[in-house]
């Protein structure tokens, strides 16, 4: 019986990896169907627009795969996305700018954007860990709670005159590409070789497996989950630099509805809903993915309503496959 237990495991290990590499064939498809669609799909032009397009999704979805696998969530991160570079900006700029006036010096503001982000996720741990409350409930209400904090402080409208500093991420570029897609690279490649070759990446897949083995093996199951959700809160403040160097601004309702699109690149990537399971690797292939299906639709003039659907079709058919690999 645990023979069969035994190969029943290593049959969903292995049909697990190969659902994460089965998005390069997909994207490979993808490449050819964007190159019989338009002529414009395979240009260097294009390309570096995907992937700087990319690249504030990268750092959110990779905060918030750390948070799943540790088996919790963090809705509040699409709200991290505009409150934490908009604050950041508001204490540099003038108040013809919508600023607060203070003027503080840039570099001030910049280290204000991943404290506040860290913060955020500090307060959201509190609560989940210290606590007990239901991560899906508390993040859910920071989630709101952030987003009319930003409306109110932008008063509805729009944080402009950005400081240079706050543009480096996107309009910069180092061999061609913009800096923020060496920089989420960079990020996943950190989060990957943790997982896969520290302990402290182990601890989280034990976590998110079992937090009560966990917790009887010696993992300190509170303290890393609290730090994870500070990690994914510096992360998704960073995505939300990014987003803001493409913009050139800061819209009150900036972030609003990205959740759905993280969720969609982390599920479609393998990383499991029900925790401790997943790879960065498939992470960052989901981002790809849905950064070329965007590209796609845009450039076929599909309406933005019918591209969330999409995305929302997504999620169930990864929802389905996570069943599937899952089972036991």
């Amino acid at each position: 019986m645990s023979g069969n237990r035994s190969f029943l495991t290593i049959g969903q290990a292995t049909f697990g990896r190969l659902r994460e590499l089965a998005l390069l064939p997909a994207l490979v498809l993808l490449l050819v169907i964007g190159t019989l669609i338009s002529p414009s799909f395979m240009t260097e032009a294009n390309i570096v627009s995907i992937l700087g397009s990319s690249a504030a999704l990268a750092f959110v979805v990779l905060g918030e795969s750390l948070v799943i696998i540790v088996g919790k969530f963090d809705l509040s991160l699409e709200s991290v996305v505009g409150i934490a570079p908009a604050i950041g900006a508001m204490l540099v700029i003038p108040k013809a700018s919508m600023g607060f006036g203070i003027g503080l010096p840039t570099g001030i503001g910049m280290l204000v954007i991943p404290l506040l982000g860290g913060l955020i996720g500090l307060l959201n741990g509190f609560l989940i860990v210290q606590l007990r409350l239901n991560a899906f409930i508390v993040t859910l209400a920071m989630l709101i709670v952030l987003r009319g904090i930003l409306v109110g402080a932008a008063g509805g409208g729009t944080v402009f005159d950005m400081p240079d500093a706050f543009l480096v991420l996107a309009t910069n570029t180092l061999f061609g590409l913009p800096l923020s897609v060496w920089a989420a690279g960079l990020a996943f490649a950190v989060a990957a070789f943790v997982l896969r070759y520290h302990r402290l990446g182990r601890a989280l897949y034990a976590i998110g497996g079992n937090a009560e083995a966990a917790r009887a093996a010696g993992i300190r199951v509170e303290r890393i989950t609290w730090g994870v959700f500070v990690v994914s809160g510096i992360l998704a403040s960073i995505g939300g630099l990014v987003v803001t160097g493409y913009v050139g601004a800061i819209n009150a309702n900036q972030g609003n509805g990205m959740i759905f699109t993280v969720f969609a690149a982390a599920v479609i990537g393998g990383i499991s809903l029900e925790g401790g399971s997943g790879t960065m690797f498939g992470a960052l292939t989901g981002v790809l993915l849905l950064g070329v299906v965007q590209n796609l639709l845009t450039l076929t003039q599909v309406p933005s309503f019918w591209i969330q659907a999409i995305y929302g079709g997504i999620i169930l058919l990864s929802l389905m496959l996570s069943r599937v690999t899952t089972r036991s």
